[in-house]
């Protein structure tokens, strides 16, 4: 591989097993998200779901991202509706 930074086909296994790892634990939480939420929970670790937010105790800037991305998706789902009658037509 490439010697002059040192690295080896032990660094590129110790990578891709790393991210092989990160994915199925990411994979299993999401599986159980709702118990492992609970037993961290009881520890003390509150994970804040998007539903959960209170907009009262927010920041200014918080608030002004928060607007940004609705406006984001608010523009994508109008684009979206504009385009979708036209790709329809060209389809048929």
């Amino acid at each position: 591989m490439n010697q002059g930074l040192g690295l080896n086909k032990d660094h590129l296994t110790g990578f891709v097993v790393g991210v092989g790892v990160a994915a199925a634990g990411y994979y299993m939480y999401i599986r159980n998200k709702d118990k492992v939420d609970e037993l961290l929970a009881g520890y003390g670790i509150s994970i804040p779901s998007p539903a959960q937010e209170d907009y009262s105790k927010m920041t200014l800037e918080e608030l002004m991202l928060k607007k940004e991305t609705i406006e984001d998706i608010i523009a994508e789902r109008e684009l979206a509706l504009e385009e979708g009658p036209h790709t329809e037509e060209t389809k048929a």
